[in-house]
């Protein structure tokens, strides 16, 4: 079965098959990267919800932004 094949089959699945494969295919991803995922354990990841950091760092990149085209708007 080719990939064009399986996406109209996977387009029809019902949202819980839908997650199922996506976690297959991480899974897959993940094996052929050399990691080793544990079925139905939970991972930690990084969100930047509550860093400060980062919105300090988004805010200056915006600001940069906002100068450039002030400045482009005045060339």
């Amino acid at each position: 079965m080719t990939l064009t094949d399986l996406l109209p089959a996977l387009q029809n699945l019902p949202r819980p098959d839908k997650l199922r494969a996506m976690q297959f295919l991480l899974a897959e991803l993940a094996r052929d990267e050399g990691l080793a995922l544990i079925p139905d354990a939970t991972y930690e990841i990084w969100s930047p919800l509550d860093s400060h950091q980062a919105a300090h760092q988004l805010t200056a990149l915006l600001d940069e932004a906002e100068t450039r085209k002030t400045y482009q708007r005045l060339a």
